[in-house]
């Protein structure tokens, strides 16, 4: 936020507590018929009462009008301040900064984040650099938005200052009307206990040429009467119009009053406050930058340091056991010696079923030979007749 527009925030911070701390005054309460009505009361609806002429139907049409013709001409002129605006809403513009700042996030400051794709591949700024330049575009943001709020702030101070008025003078015509409508009631009264019966008694003691003149004003006298029973009815209504519009112009100003205070709070405080965050933000990223490069070199020498004194270990171990062993294994010689007493049982073994198998071939040859002996001198004997003595030479 520029100089300017901050000392112009502070500037008006006087002029908005002034403003928000005014209290509208209440509407009255029901209107004081003349009777019950102070001396000074008394005087200004007996002055109004005086406005009313029976006689002419245009001052009972007109009875009350007059209280009308300032408020108009304040109304108008509040309504042409705001038609000749040139300022778009404030709250358009308060939502502008607040976007504007949710926009930027200072995780982007994270040096150690994992990129996405596309910043891998267009080959994007390291994460600081443009952060500090996406910092300079939301400032020269911020400064303008900010100096589009002050504008804004000063119009809606004239609005409220313009809609105390307009309050003020609506409550003067509230007040105004219970006068009007105190002097017509008074009024009807008067006309309904003295005026009507007046003429009812001269229209009876009038000559009979003259009645018909005589009822004639009495009806005139009547209907003029109810002509102002009706335009006190009126009045009533546009009373009680008029207090139902007194609400309306506070909340108005309420409104106005609250956006007038979010607006300068925003300008004195939140703005300020966001700027001093973030240039701490940058400021604390830079030393924790410098920080995680030293606690890298430092881990660098650290793992050298490790990996070093680990590879001296495995190395002294595999050259301590080379140096420890023999030329042959202990374990080698009893496996080859096994081998070889194995080797000498299993040849053992093997001849000694060879000569079994022999054996029982020696046997089983024999047996076969004599078998086949018998076989043909049993053959021969069946031959010749003689096989008996033939068997018994065999």
């Amino acid at each position: 936020m520029t100089d300017t527009v901050r000392s112009a925030a502070a500037s008006a911070l006087a002029e908005v507590e002034k403003v928000t701390a005014v209290i509208l005054p209440e509407p009255g309460a029901a209107v004081v018929a003349l009777p019950e009505a102070s001396p000074d009361q008394a005087a200004a609806i007996r002055k109004r009462m005086d406005e009313i002429d029976m006689g002419n139907s245009q001052s009972i049409l007109a009875f009350g009008s007059a209280a009308q013709a300032e408020l108009q001409v304040i109304s108008q002129d509040m309504l042409s301040g705001v038609k000749n605006k040139d300022v778009g809403p404030a709250g358009d513009s308060l939502r502008d900064i607040v976007t504007t700042l949710r926009g930027f996030s200072v995780s982007e400051l994270d040096v150690r984040r994992e990129r996405s794709w596309w910043e891998r591949l267009t080959g994007r700024a390291a994460p600081l650099a443009r952060f500090v330049a996406r910092f300079e575009e939301v400032q020269g943001q911020i400064d303008k938005i900010t100096g589009t709020l002050l504008t804004h702030e000063h119009t809606l101070l004239k609005d409220v200052k313009s809609l105390d008025l307009l309050y003020a003078k609506t409550l003067t015509f509230y007040d105004e009307l219970a006068l009007y409508i105190a002097a017509g009631a008074a009024k009807l009264a008067e006309v309904d206990a003295r005026d009507i019966p007046a003429k009812a008694a001269a229209v009876a003691a009038a000559p009979e040429a003259d009645q018909v003149k005589a009822a004639q004003e009495l009806r005139d006298l009547r209907a003029a009467r109810d002509d102002l029973e009706r335009r006190v009815h009126d009045l009533k209504l546009t009373r009680q119009v008029t207090m139902q519009s007194l609400p309306s112009i506070r909340l108005v100003q309420e409104n106005d009053k609250s956006l007038i205070t979010k607006i300068n709070s925003t300008l004195v405080n939140t703005v300020p406050l966001w700027e001093t965050q973030l240039a701490q933000a940058v400021t604390i990223q830079r030393s924790k930058e410098a920080a995680v490069a030293i606690r890298e070199a430092n881990d660098l020498t650290n793992d050298l340091l490790t990996s070093n004194a680990e590879n001296l270990r495995e190395t002294n171990r595999v050259v301590r056991t080379e140096m420890e062993r023999g030329v042959f294994d202990i374990e080698a010689v009893k496996q080859a010696n096994a081998a070889l007493i194995a080797t000498i049982e299993e040849s053992l073994q093997i001849a000694d079923e060879g000569k079994a198998r022999r054996a029982a071939a020696e046997e089983d040859l024999v047996k076969m030979e004599h078998e086949l002996r018998d076989t043909l001198a049993a053959a021969r004997s069946r031959a010749d007749g003689t096989g008996a003595s033939l068997g018994g030479t065999v």
